[in-house]
């Protein structure tokens, strides 16, 4: 015969949880509103976000998925514009900021034609750099590109002055890429040279992996016996 056993019950445990959704994707676009990201990932991916010739048009986060080849491809994310002060709260971009944390390699557009003479591009892009550093430092430190788009709205002659001259004053020495999200132009360059790229970080990272479940690694690593 079995005697029936009991215990007293205790409170259930209430929390408060927030969570945080981010998207995952490959690759990252971030500018000033209206530097041609929307037009950007409309050109090269299945995206199709708004587009209009004023700020702010893109107000959420858009995906779109990049094939340069029956099976390559990859993802980019559009986030809205980043102003100066974004780190703080001012406009829209600071809220998606984080949807680019996950990516292997941020795209940095840059208007290098825009409408108003009077706008000082190097000094734009420079803030850019600097509202990203000071919301996190990791996506600071992440691999990113410079892109010059609206090449097309420069004169052949005046053309490489005003890259040269921005280059030189925004003191960029990483890659560069020029095109124009309008009429493809350096588009496909950049696609392919994403891809190779991202290729080259996911063989590094199955290299790893590999390398870490070889008992040949794990002898190197802690000794035969297990021990360091």
């Amino acid at each position: 015969m079995h005697l029936a056993k009991k215990t007293n019950g205790k409170p259930g445990v209430r929390r408060k949880l927030k969570l945080e959704l981010k998207v995952l994707a490959d690759v990252g676009l971030l500018g000033m509103p209206n530097a041609g990201k929307s037009t950007l990932i409309t050109a090269v991916s299945n995206a199709r976000p708004k587009i209009a010739d004023y700020p702010f048009t893109t107000l959420h986060p858009n995906l779109g998925v990049v094939r340069v080849g029956s099976e390559r491809s990859f993802v980019i994310a559009d986030i809205p514009g980043l102003i100066e002060g974004a780190a703080e709260g001012a406009g829209l971009g600071h809220r998606f900021l984080r949807h680019l944390q996950r990516t292997g390699v941020l795209l940095h557009l840059v208007d290098v034609a825009p409408f108003d003479e009077n706008v000082d591009i190097a000094a734009d892009a420079k803030a850019i750099v600097n509202e990203l550093r000071k919301y996190d430092e990791a996506l600071y430190q992440k691999p990113r590109w410079l892109v010059l788009n609206k090449v097309d709205m420069l004169q052949p002659e005046e053309r490489q002055k005003v890259i040269k001259d921005f280059l030189k004053r925004f003191k960029w020495d990483g890659p560069v890429f020029e095109i124009s999200a309008l009429n493809g132009e350096g588009c496909d360059r950049l696609c392919y040279a994403i891809q190779d790229y991202l290729d080259g970080l996911r063989k590094a990272r199955d290299l790893e992996e590999e390398r870490a479940e070889d008992p040949r690694f794990l002898d190197e690593q802690y000794g035969k016996d297990g021990l360091v």
